[in-house]
């Protein structure tokens, strides 16, 4: 994840591991690396939704 990921990217790419995970597609090295970048883009997602729910707060206090 060394560029910056669109929010709608990280989260294709979290349904596609939790799906993974799901269909039991992953052995133990594979499911250890996919839980890292899992806990990665769920780190991502929460600090861009904090960020435009500050912004959105921000231009509604502006008016």
């Amino acid at each position: 994840m060394t560029k910056q990921l669109k929010y709608e990217d990280a989260m294709r790419q979290l349904e596609t591991i939790v799906a993974q995970m799901e269909r039991g597609e992953l052995d133990i090295d594979s499911l250890a690396q996919q839980l890292t970048t899992a806990k990665k883009l769920i780190a991502l997602c929460e600090a861009k939704l904090t960020a435009t729910d500050e912004k959105i707060k921000n231009m509604l206090a502006e008016k």
